[in-house]
């Protein structure tokens, strides 16, 4: 048995980085499924239809629990596959399964609330605390879902949440593009942000787990006082709570690392390379 890690390409590596060294001794099964990559420019249906067949793959592979770590697949197909297909997955395998998303810890980490918190509407006339601005920095899919502006917005009246949507961002970051066009394209959104918002933000999120591997290119774009939100160290500190919760989940104890496409297999990019501290290699799924 394993944990099962699922994106759309390599930006999930982000969060499985944090995850092995979280639990280094636990077994690791990662799927990038780069032959429909990049997720962010594609309908709701196929969003969920690709998700499934990931999960599916992973489950077949051994993994207890898939961890989607691609905020696309999070907004879109997360409530419907926990709701519609697991229960149908669990008595086929016959064995405890569980798909979890990265935008509730992404959340929790932003608001400093638990999911489960929902703020009391203020009452007509009363004044809400001088207001934050998040910005979050998404693919086209997770900007139209608005998952967080509505769940930030159902925990903290005095936050408020501006999405910045980079459509073309996750996709050169797959194909290892120059830090000189990556840094450009960081930049150009940075502020777009900033002149819709009339300034930079004071924290920002950067929902979607490929730009976690250019962060250092928003952190220089953004003020120094501007918080970024790491989504992999959010999602480590959640998954080790939910453990401690579940032990119910055989998770291995080898610390095998697997990592398979279903595009060509081989090594990836420098890019890629460069930030995992290592070459990194994909397997057919």
């Amino acid at each position: 048995m394993a944990i099962g890690v699922f994106d759309s390409g390599v930006g999930g590596l982000t969060v499985h980085r944090e995850l092995t060294r979280r639990f280094p001794t636990r077994d690791f099964i990662y799927l990038a499924d780069q032959a429909n990559a990049p997720y962010g420019g594609r309908g709701g249906e196929e969003i969920v239809d690709l998700t499934r067949a990931g999960c599916e793959r992973l489950f077949q592979a051994g993994a207890s629990v898939v961890v989607l770590a691609c905020n696309t697949a999070s907004a879109i197909a997360l409530r419907r596959l926990q709701q519609t297909w697991l229960p149908s997955v669990r008595e086929r395998l016959g064995r405890p399964a569980n798909v979890l998303g990265i935008i509730v810890p992404t959340i929790e980490a932003a608001t400093g609330l638990p999911w489960s918190f929902e703020a009391e509407r203020p009452q007509e006339g009363e004044k809400v605390a001088a207001i934050d601005i998040t910005g979050v920095f998404s693919t086209a899919a997770t900007a139209m879902s608005r998952v967080y502006e509505i769940e930030i917005d159902k925990r903290r009246e005095d936050l408020a949440v501006f999405s910045e949507p980079c459509p073309g961002l996750a996709g050169l970051i797959e194909l290892g593009a120059p830090a000189e066009e990556l840094t450009l394209v960081v930049q150009d959104h940075v502020d777009a942000l900033r002149r819709r918002i009339g300034r930079h933000p004071d924290k920002a999120i950067l929902g979607c787990t490929h730009y976690e591997i250019v962060a250092p290119l928003f952190a220089a774009a953004l003020p120094p006082d501007t918080t970024l939100i790491h989504q992999p160290t959010a999602v480590a500190d959640a998954l080790e709570r939910y453990f401690t919760r579940h032990p119910e989940y055989s998770l291995g104890d080898g610390g095998r690392r697997d990592f398979l496409t279903t595009g060509a297999p081989g090594a990836q990019s420098g890019l890629v390379a460069q930030f995992w501290g290592a070459p990194v290699t994909f397997q057919p799924a």
